[in-house]
């Protein structure tokens, strides 16, 4: 998942809208009969989270455990992308769009015994406003400055202003959160798991101890690596994280608000290859996995698995930054990498069914894309006379791929690089390949804009326009390292127009805009699939890959 924000005062309409598999795991259903809520289910992960703090994430590994620990003011019905009532049952914002207030259920109780009340909620906003250091690295606090901007004191003049001002308790259920502008990362920034809600005693353990170093080289407070201070309100609490097995495991919370989760323990466990999460699935040995490969969908549905595909809500892209690689100011060389790529067979050899050709940064399920953007066929002559126009016939280029990953817009990194590798070689480009660990060594080094050109891609958070093109091009960003005031104007207006016609109309022109300047290479959408075992009860697959699975259970 992933950066800026902005805007002018304006109406809303508030609307309740990796490979180690251990052996004997099936005996881990040792606490009831199948079908009974003392049954174990043990999910295959693609990768290690990065942390057991959610405000200190941007990754999906990371946000897929805490979301069942943790919850958000506002979150989304299940198996769709409405937003509807989390901790708070409902809320309204000011006619300007600067004043949200929530109205908090009762009787919600935190993992460690705490009451949810509106002095919690704000307990959590103004921690998070008050970060120092290296909580300021975009790679520790992405979220936060995507959408509440800076600190109470910015340490890093690239660091955004802050858009927060104030979180109050009006009364015991009523917290009002207010900021400067109205923008369109509200209301839908409310339900990220980054800002889910922590027991107020939590965050006093949190204010404690600090996270170091900078760059690519942070190391992450010893809370958020070790379970038994992380305190949400979810189904389930954080019980063990235990790093050299590669499991995280989650007990029932049985003071829980909503329904009880359906079985009484449930265990992450990261397999970082798709044939190793596939065959512990047949084994026995885990009871579900994600991002299955395109190519074991029917092998698994004939043996009488069950493998739901969601719908499609995501985009993989080649991105460029020209901080780091000089060489892509140049347009040209931009537009030349742009031809190259074959997409059509990166859709058809590496998709499952349902895959397309992405020709901008959103797919077309989200309202502002365009039919008008520029285009960039596939024509390798074009892309050498394009270099040979920038002067440069064959140039080294660094790319960047993740390793012992898979992600629902990229099956196979080490695949999908390959394909592109050869097709950058086919127009002169000698490609310097640069494998790193997916979580933190990855991410990291694109967050802190270490990578010339790379592979990543984005599952919206949440169903706006600005999710996806105002999360990278609404502002100076590292990972892309471009200033384009043509660019960030486009974005701006859109983000500011209250009404949601004109600023989806706005997005398509900012699509145009964007397509044209090229800061990077939209490559593909895909549905993403997700197996379960024959005799489980599956939760409601999510389109914003935000499973519920305090909905299991085993039949």
């Amino acid at each position: 998942m992933r950066i800026r924000k902005s805007g002018a005062a304006r109406a809303v309409v508030v609307t309740l809208a990796t490979g180690l598999v251990l052996a004997g795991c099936a005996s881990e259903r040792d606490s009831g009969k199948s079908g009974e809520a003392g049954d174990t289910f043990i999910f295959g992960a693609a990768g290690d989270p990065s942390s057991l703090d959610p405000a200190l994430a941007s990754d999906g590994e990371t946000f897929r455990v805490t979301r069942q620990a943790f919850e958000a003011l506002i979150e989304h019905e299940p198996g769709g992308s409405k937003l509807v009532g989390g901790l708070a049952k409902s809320w309204e914002a000011s006619e300007d769009g600067t004043e949200w207030t929530f109205k908090l259920r009762d009787g919600v109780k935190f993992h460690d015994g705490e009451k949810l009340t509106a002095e919690a909620v704000c307990a959590n906003y103004d921690y998070w406003f008050n970060w120092t250091g290296t909580y300021q690295n975009s790679g520790v606090s992405y979220y936060w400055q995507t959408i509440m901007g800076g600190f109470k004191k910015n340490e890093d003049k690239e660091t955004p202003e802050a858009n927060y001002v104030s979180c109050t308790a009006e009364d015991e259920l009523t917290p009002v959160i207010k900021v400067k502008e109205a923008t369109a990362n509200l209301p839908g920034g409310f339900s990220l798991q980054a800002l889910a809600i922590h027991s107020p005693k939590a965050i006093k353990a949190y204010a404690k101890e600090e996270a170091t170093g900078e760059g690519d080289a942070i190391s992450y407070p010893k809370y958020s690596q070790e379970a038994g201070t992380v305190a949400g309100t979810g189904p389930f609490k954080i019980s063990k994280w235990s790093k050299g097995n590669k499991e995280v495991t989650l007990e029932r919370f049985d003071d829980y608000w909503g329904k009880k989760a359906g079985v009484e323990k449930l265990v992450f466990r990261t397999i970082d290859t798709e044939d190793g999460r596939r065959q512990a699935l047949q084994s026995g040995d885990i009871q579900g996995y994600d991002l299955v490969a395109p190519a074991d969908v029917k092998t698994l549905e004939k043996d009488g698995f069950q493998v739901p595909t969601r719908d499609v809500f995501n985009i993989f892209y080649l991105g460029f930054n020209q901080e780091a690689e000089k060489l892509l100011r140049k347009k040209e060389v931009r537009q030349a990498v742009a031809h190259a790529i074959d997409r059509e067979n990166l859709v058809k050899t590496q998709l499952p069914e349902g895959g397309v050709v992405a020709t901008q940064f959103m797919p077309d399920t989200v309202a502002g894309f365009s039919d008008q953007v520029k285009t960039y066929d596939y024509d390798p002559e074009k892309a050498k006379d394009l270099l040979a126009d920038a002067g440069e016939k064959s140039p080294t280029i660094e790319v960047c791929y993740p390793t012992e990953v898979t992600r629902p817009y990229m099956p196979a990194p080490a695949d999908m690089f390959e394909l592109m590798k050869a097709d950058l070689e086919k127009i002169g480009v000698k490609v310097k390949p640069r494998a790193m660990k997916w979580n933190p060594d990855y991410i990291d080094s694109l967050q802190n804009g270490k990578c010339g050109m790379y592979l990543f891609g984005w599952t919206g958070d949440f169903n706006d326009g600005y999710n996806f093109i105002g999360t990278w091009f609404g502002g100076y960003d590292k990972q892309w390292g471009f200033k384009d005031k043509k660019v960030f104007d486009a974005l701006k207006a859109a983000s500011a127009e209250p009404d949601a016609e004109k600023r989806t109309e706005l997005y398509k022109k900012a699509n145009e805009v964007v397509m044209d300047f090229l800061p990077g290479v939209p490559i593909s959408s895909s549905p993403p699939a997700i197996a379960f075992a024959k005799d489980v009860n599956p939760p409601k697959v999510s389109p914003l890959t935000q499973e519920n699975f305090g909905e299991v259970s085993f039949k």
